[in-house]
């Protein structure tokens, strides 16, 4: 949620492009304040034009290829002395499912009427790079808006009132991170206490910390890293009852 006019393109950039924008906590849909939507949306599209697409070897490069989980080829050598199987696992087809997916959701927003600013495209000789794309006239309802893309791909969306844009962050199916710039220590306090988000971030994002308990709410999962809490996991609670016979407080 952005209501601060005084915001460095590179931080709103970082929300979804950071990590090719296959990141759990990735601000994929923005929510702007009427007053300077116009003026963010300038912004982005400035920077997203801007922002390098290649090899991530290269330290000039800020965005690299689409990555996703092994597929199901594999290939396997029997070494006979030790008897030890090596499997070899087959990256390229999920990579390319990943990278096709993405440029199905870029395509299902145009079909819904979302407005295609920059990006959208495949790029680079080879490989499976995808555009910086930002999306504007996104509606709560598109499917852009409501599902995780898991790539470098942005929803603008404009708000009235503080009550409205908390109405509208709450109506997803997902409560892992959200995040706040405003100078108005008052409109922080009462989003951070109201968006059902299991970690809330405010004029920062990607902050996290080993002490700072990271989780979700909803379908972002149950339970928590760091912090305290992240001992649960490994702890089991035992009961024990005992009736106390002739007790004066009984």
């Amino acid at each position: 949620m952005l209501t601060k006019r005084k915001l460095k393109s590179d931080f709103s950039a970082h929300l979804v492009l950071r990590l090719q924008g296959e990141i759990c906590a990735a601000g994929s849909r923005v929510f702007v304040q009427e007053g300077i939507y116009d003026e963010i949306v300038k912004k982005l599209v400035e920077k997203a034009k801007t922002w390098t697409v290649g090899d991530p070897f290269d330290p000039t490069i800020r965005q690299g290829p689409q990555a996703c989980k092994s597929s199901n080829h594999e290939t396997s050598f029997l070494i006979d002395q030790r008897r030890i199987i090596t499997r070899l696992i087959c990256f390229m087809e999920k990579y390319k499912t990943q990278f096709e997916k993405i440029l199905s959701y870029i395509e299902h927003g145009q079909k819904e009427g979302a407005t295609l600013l920059t990006g959208g495209k495949s790029c680079c000789e080879k490989g499976y790079y995808i555009e910086p794309t930002v999306f504007t006239n996104v509606t709560d309802n598109m499917v852009i808006a409501r599902e995780e893309i898991f790539g470098p791909v942005m929803s603008l969306m404009k708000f009235k009132t503080v009550d409205e844009v908390i109405k509208r962050a709450n109506d997803t199916r997902y409560g892992l991170v959200a995040g706040i710039v405003t100078d108005n220590l008052n409109v922080a306090n009462t989003v951070s206490r109201s968006i059902r988000a299991g970690t809330i971030w405010i004029n920062c994002f990607f902050g996290f910390d080993k002490d700072c308990p990271f989780g979700g709410y909803k379908m972002s999962g149950f339970g928590r890293d760091y912090g305290l809490e992240a001992l649960d996991k490994y702890l089991h609670v035992k009961a024990v009852v005992t009736p106390l016979y002739n007790s004066p407080w009984l």
